[in-house]
């Protein structure tokens, strides 16, 4: 097993959580250009697509996730699935709100 210093569950954590928020900027970015961010959470929300928004922002971690395991580094793909989970039943009690 890899030793190294990113094969700890924190890097994988912490990276799960922030490529899901960066992916979610990006969404915004690429279809909101004229709008508050606000609005567009609003927006998303009251249409009630923020389930779906928020399930493709967690789409990276998948190649976050074989990128660790790939590497060998066990440990932070831990991490990463761990926050996915987490993520994931946060998405369907939003869903079911």
């Amino acid at each position: 097993m890899n030793q190294g210093k990113f094969n700890k569950p924190i890097i994988g954590f912490i990276g799960g959580l922030l490529l899901p928020v960066l992916t979610f900027v990006g969404i915004y970015l690429a279809l909101y250009k004229g709008k508050n961010f606000f609005d567009f959470v609003e927006i998303t929300w009251l249409q009630g697509n923020m389930s779906r928004v928020l399930s493709l922002s967690m789409l990276p971690n998948l190649g976050l996730f074989f990128a660790f395991i790939w590497t060998n580094k066990l440990k932070s793909a831990q991490g990463v699935l761990g926050v996915t989970i987490v993520l994931a039943f946060a998405i369907i009690i939003l869903r079911f709100i």
